[in-house]
């Protein structure tokens, strides 16, 4: 029995050890994680100014035939022959590249990264590259989260094609520069061409539609302003339209909304209210929406919904929640349609506001994520938009930190989405000053209007605007996976404060108010710091009340 028992501590003591390392060990990146989430040599010395991308899909093969004009600027002087990388994802492949309209180019790739031979650049010139490319294509199985293209069917069993492609990247379908940091600065046009029984759509604009003998119509849509890749997308399908002008804070926005045939009559009491509630508290917050050159639309997808810039899908099925969910678990969220409220906040952080590398997405989807308890805020009342944070809450694991490695491409916790809000949130609250705190917000969509940022840009300024250092706050939350601890007593009129478990100088600022007491604020940091209260102020020290508005566990002294 001795030996038996032995025998289990020491696997048990085996097992603990390997999950351990387990933990410990860093993940292991690969060379084309490096290709593709890097500026290499081959990528750093053109930039992107626009696409002008044709696509033709066959239903039936689940296969696309097209082409791409990518016009680039040459922003560092080479010498000699020139290599660009090019990413498409396998299975595609590419037939041909056309350099200024005239000579081919060879090329060679290995994988999903494409290696074109260019002659010589001059500095500062512009030229473009015309690839021609065909196959197969990689479709997505649980859309959007792991990303192809779509070819699935309407409820009438008719054929409805689009692509979700955040993360996975926008190479999975079609060749470009598959790196967030450069954008198209003069926009891209999205070339359709569909049976003539269905209707396509895209970002932007429709420029044209046009009639093919073979009995397919070629519809042309355009942006004019900066878009990321992934958010360059088609919708196919049996699709109707209604549009409105709303006079929005920067004058008329065109909104259109596409849906399908038979969801016209419900789209039309439905989509508007939402959108207008929407643009009205988000434009209150952010300032102007940031696109009102390329409209507003909001589409009928297959799939739950992405933040597809200026072409918003929607898949919520009409109903208010996530699916008739409230992640809040305190019923607000099942005041209004998350879907709409979400995906078009990504219009302001996401699309205008893009980061560099996607290790630094909490920008796009913490701020987002925050927009629903600004829209609660805006449209029910501040304790609402309160409770629907701190509600939100219960969906933070802290498995991992929400910035990950820069440079492969890699994505962190999905607790960039809640973290990220509570975070905002708990700054808010100890800032204590509404005017400011949404002047930070609009200066954010102002300053990085249409920009590509980092997130240390983003913390700087935040740090700056507001006149308080954050450093120490952003990198608890976002590079930590601890939830700090507040340590008080009180004592002889006094209260005695600090935070523990936590990064070094640790600095987030509490304002603690109730009915009918003064207001206190104070600074806690990892040292131990005191102040006088008054007997009525003993009572702002509730451990509930504190952990409602920050993000922080409350815990006795020792």
């Amino acid at each position: 029995m001795k030996i038996l028992n032995t025998t289990f501590l020491t696997l048990l003591l085996l097992i603990s050890a390997a999950k351990l390392l387990a933990q410990n060990q860093k993940p292991a990146y690969t060379l084309a994680d490096t290709l593709r989430g890097s500026l290499n040599a081959e990528r750093s010395w053109w930039d992107v100014q626009r696409y002008e991308l044709s696509v033709k899909p066959d239903y039936n093969d689940k296969s696309i035939a097209g082409d791409n004009k990518i016009v680039y600027k040459v922003v560092r002087q080479n010498s000699g022959a020139t290599r660009m990388q090019i990413d498409l994802q396998q299975p595609l492949v590419i037939d041909s590249v056309l350099y200024n309209g005239a000579s081919k180019l060879r090329f060679e790739h290995a994988g999903s990264v494409w290696y074109i031979n260019v002659p010589a650049q001059k500095l500062s010139t512009t030229n473009n590259i015309h690839i021609f490319y065909h196959g197969k294509v990689h479709q997505a199985i649980r859309a959007p989260w792991d990303g192809g293209f779509i070819f699935t069917t309407d409820s009438l069993g008719r054929p409805w094609m689009t692509v979700a492609c955040q993360g996975l990247g926008a190479s999975v379908w079609y060749p470009n520069k598959d790196h967030q940091s450069d954008e198209p600065d003069k926009g891209a046009s999205l070339t359709m061409t569909v049976p003539d029984s269905l209707v396509a759509i895209a970002n932007g604009r429709l420029r044209y539609k046009k009639a093919n003998p073979d009995g397919t119509t070629s519809y042309q849509y355009n942006v004019i302003n900066p878009i990321s890749n992934y958010c360059l997308i088609p919708y196919i399908g049996k699709y109707v339209n209604f549009n409105e002008v709303y006079p929005g804070e920067k004058g008329p926005l065109d909104i259109n909304y596409w849906v399908l045939d038979y969801n016209d009559p419900k789209a039309k009491s439905y989509m508007p209210d939402q959108v207008h509630k929407m643009m009205k508290a988000l434009e209150h917050w952010f300032g102007p929406y940031p696109f009102y050159e390329d409209g507003y639309q909001l589409i009928d997808a297959s799939h739950t919904g992405m933040e597809h810039q200026s072409a918003v899908s929607y898949g919520n099925g009409y109903k208010f929640g996530y699916r008739g969910r409230d992640a809040s678990g305190y019923g607000w969220g099942m005041k209004w349609d998350f879907i709409i409220i979400h995906e078009s906040g990504h219009e302001w952080f996401g699309n205008n506001i893009t980061t560099n590398d996607l290790a630094d997405m909490w920008v796009h989807e913490g701020f987002t994520n925050y927009s629903e308890t600004l829209f609660v805020d805006y449209t029910f009342g501040e304790q609402a938009g309160n409770e629907y944070n701190f509600g939100i809450r219960k969906g933070i694991r802290n498995d991992k930190t929400i910035i990950p490695a820069y440079g492969v491409n890699a994505q962190g916790s999905g607790d960039m989405y809640p973290k990220g809000g509570n975070m905002l949130q708990s700054i808010r609250h100890g800032l204590n000053n509404d005017e400011l705190f949404r002047s930070v917000l609009r200066g954010l969509n102002s300053t990085f209007y249409h920009k590509t940022v980092t997130t240390q840009q983003i913390e700087n300024f935040i740090s700056k605007k507001t006149g308080f250092n954050y450093s120490p706050v952003f990198n608890q939350y976002l590079r930590t996976v601890q939830i700090p601890n507040f340590e008080f007593y009180l004592k002889d009129g006094k209260v005695f404060f600090r935070y523990t478990h936590c990064v070094e100088g640790f600095n987030l600022p509490l304002v603690l108010k109730t009915d009918g007491v003064k207001t206190l604020k104070i600074n806690p940091s990892t040292k131990w710091k005191q102040a006088a209260i008054t007997g009525d102020q003993q009572k702002l020290f509730n451990k509930e009340a504190i952990e409602f508005m920050y993000y922080v566990q409350v815990k006795p002294a020792k």
